[in-house]
């Protein structure tokens, strides 16, 4: 038969038990309109500080240590497991507490006494916010865990201790405290639920005491998110002050249950529901704490933006400022040597560089053909320039495959490289797309030795011209175009090493483009054949098409094992079509209209020609005399030959050939001009290379792989 002692024991555990059963029906009520106004009316701060993170430190480490325990008794477990590392700093959190201790344990009896006698939940919790009214809603919630930690802490010290400790065993026996692992099977959910309510406490709390340390400076409290935010935190109080007593309750309702158990299922649902409600205030809280650090990101984004925009439109005395502040300023300013050896920023000190701007799909014809002018001729040259590549990636998307992509393509560029393509400060990408216009295709920003842009994108002029270009100003840019005219050499550069030899014999230098294998062989055994009747000499080059490697690649190996033309190879067929793109971007960025420029009538007629699946070809005479026409008309008028040879022999092969094409009407055609979307911005009015009339625009997007 139970004592005295044991029923009175056993009675007030009954009554914290009644007081955990109250909560159901006041889940719905806490959150009306009534309630809040009554929660609100308990706060009237007087501006006090309250250092909280010292002192939820102690409280984390309180608690998390105790869970473990609870679940390595629940599992059978004995004795107790090692304690977490205790990382608190002892000197802050006695400053912290100095003058807090008092309230700290009146909190304590003030939970311990309302759970004892099976108080309201809802009631006690309303009498702790008012005892706390003149603190700030985090410092209540953190008081009132750390009362809570003290209580749970002392609890748990006693179970643990008391088989092993005979001051422990007494104080236990005393308070008829039950042998959690003798009795682990029937206590177990009510501390697994007890757990789970414990964790989303203080998940919350944390919470809570991160909004108030976001940085005024870059996000307001009076403006959403953090002012819906700041809206809600007196609910979450409320709600982890509520789930602090209402643990209380339980862990007092096991007072008195050393032999007999009064056990509900009930209970541990209500914490459960406890649990799951504070879960949810703390998933609400966590979003909008996330945009709160996506709008400070954005702030601090945009000040940076502009501080770098100031920067590098201010004359400086040298380029190191703007380069250093390429870099994010939490990196070490260093560099990566072509031989992979660390170098600091300051080799690029008061020279020419290129900014070399790229994703890591940058083709190594690119790297190819920049190698060759960095390595060979710069250096021939004697020209004062270096390279650095700064290679644009999202980071969302970042994995070892990209890694590995950005250490491959780093191992085969013979210039300067950053360490990694995170250390570039995400300000300078924002600067380097939206002011450098950088998409996709590459793009190389001159900056002079002090530091001043000279051109947005130099990889163009480059292209074109080579080193003459240097330093690569768009004031050289221009000064190149007024002297150029649309010419042989313009077109092939240094691309077809027999064009001297050829011009010279004066033969006509035939380039024709296409990947349909029936129309090439019918189109160069035809015009052999009328070069053969006009006695003259004629070579032909196959140049390829735009974007169409793998075609390519088989097409050539045909017209060589057939001997139909010349053709060459990967690397020149792309560099081909590379700068005639080139060309394009430059003009148009000089704001060269194709009405009075023929230089750039040429070049997009040869790129609407490349945009058709159907071949095209180009002729030559000497350097400037030439004729051109799609691969349709072209075909048909070495196939008539009979028609136009008489003229061909009075005035010669292309005058008569271009008269001949004049003729030629062509009421039905479909003419594409493709470009990728950037390096230079895209003509806002086209020509159609066959009828002259203005084209219309659309948008596509393509995805190519041969």
């Amino acid at each position: 038969m139970a004592t005295p002692i044991s029923l009175s024991i056993s009675s007030l555990a009954s009554k914290s038990q009644q007081m955990v059963r109250n909560e159901r029906r006041m889940l719905a009520a806490s959150d009306d309109g009534a309630m809040m106004k009554q929660i609100q009316s308990t706060h009237a701060p007087d501006g006090r500080v309250v250092d909280v993170k010292p002192i939820l430190q102690v409280i984390d480490n309180v608690l998390r240590n105790i869970i473990p325990n609870i679940d390595h008794a629940m599992n059978g477990g004995t004795g107790h497991i090692d304690a977490l590392d205790d990382r608190t700093n002892s000197s802050a959190v006695d400053g912290a507490l100095d003058a807090l201790a008092y309230i700290v344990h009146k909190i304590c009896c003030e939970v311990s006494c309302k759970c004892s006698g099976g108080g309201d939940a809802h009631a006690t919790t309303m009498g702790i916010l008012n005892m706390l009214s003149s603190y700030s809603w985090d410092a209540k919630v953190v008081l009132t865990l750390a009362a809570f930690a003290v209580n749970f802490g002392e609890f748990w010290l006693i179970v643990q201790l008391c088989t092993s400790n005979s001051l422990a065993k007494s104080v236990a026996l005393l308070k008829q405290l039950p042998d959690i692992l003798e009795h682990s099977q029937t206590l177990k959910p009510h501390f697994d639920a007890l757990n789970k309510l414990i964790n989303a406490m203080i998940d919350v709390t944390k919470c809570i005491v991160e909004f108030t340390e976001l940085p005024s400076e870059f996000i307001s409290i009076d403006v959403p998110p953090l002012s819906t935010a700041m809206a809600h935190i007196p609910t979450a109080t409320y709600w982890i002050i509520w789930s602090v007593v209402a643990c209380a309750a339980q862990i007092t309702g096991l007072v008195g249950m050393r032999h007999e158990f009064i056990t509900s299922t009930s209970e541990a649902w209500e914490l459960s529901s406890l649990a799951h409600k504070v879960s949810s205030i703390h998933e609400h809280l966590q979003s909008l704490l996330r945009l709160c650090y996506q709008r400070i990101d954005e702030k601090k984004l945009m000040e940076a933006f502009e501080d770098f925009k100031r920067t590098i439109e201010t004359p400086q005395m040298d380029n190191l400022r703007i380069l250093l502040k390429i870099f994010r300023k939490e990196e070490t300013y260093y560099l990566l040597n072509p031989d992979n050896t660390k170098v600091l920023i300051d080799v690029l000190r008061r020279k020419h560089v290129l900014l070399l701007i790229s994703d890591l799909d940058i083709s190594h014809e690119e790297i190819r053909v920049l190698e060759a002018l960095y390595k060979g001729e710069r250096v021939s040259s004697g020209l004062n320039y270096e390279i650095l590549w700064l290679p644009i990636v999202e980071r969302s998307t970042w994995n070892d495959d990209y890694e590995q992509k950005f250490l491959s393509l780093k191992s085969i560029m013979s210039w300067y490289t950053v360490n990694h393509p995170f250390a570039i400060e995400p300000a300078v990408i924002k600067y380097i797309m939206e002011v450098w216009g950088f998409v996709k295709k590459p793009i190389a920003v001159t900056l002079d030795p002090q530091g001043k842009v000279l051109c947005p994108n130099a990889l163009n002029m480059m292209w074109i011209w080579g080193n003459s270009a240097f330093p690569f100003s768009s004031e050289k840019e221009e000064s190149f175009w007024k002297a150029e005219a649309w010419t042989l050499e313009l077109l092939v550069d240094r691309l077809e090493p027999n064009l001297s030899t050829w011009v010279s014999q004066q033969k006509v230098v035939c380039f024709y483009g296409g990947v349909q294998m029936e129309w090439i062989e019918s189109f160069a055994t035809a015009t052999k054949g009328v070069a053969k009747a006009l006695d003259i000499g004629i070579e032909m080059v196959y140049v390829g098409k735009n974007n169409a490697r793998e075609r390519v690649k088989k097409i050539t190996g045909l017209i060589k094992e057939k001997k139909l033309s010349h053709a060459w190879e990967d690397g020149n067929v792309w560099f081909f079509w590379n700068r005639l793109e080139s060309m394009l971007y430059s003009k148009t960025q000089h704001g060269k209209a194709i009405e009075n420029d023929v230089i750039k009538q040429e070049v997009m007629t040869l790129l609407a020609y490349d945009g058709s699946e159907n071949g095209w070809a180009v002729f030559f005479t000497g350097s400037d005399e030439m004729v051109r026409a799609n691969g349709d008309k072209v075909l048909s008028s070495m196939k008539s030959f009979e028609e136009w040879e008489k003229l061909a022999k009075q005035m010669g092969f292309i005058p008569a050939l271009r008269k001949h094409l004049e003729g030629i009407t062509d009421e039905h055609h479909c003419t594409r001009l493709i470009l990728p979307g950037n390096s230079g911005g895209i003509p806002e009015r086209v020509q159609c290379a066959e009828c002259g009339r203005p084209m219309e625009m659309y948008f596509m997007y393509r995805c190519c792989v041969e």
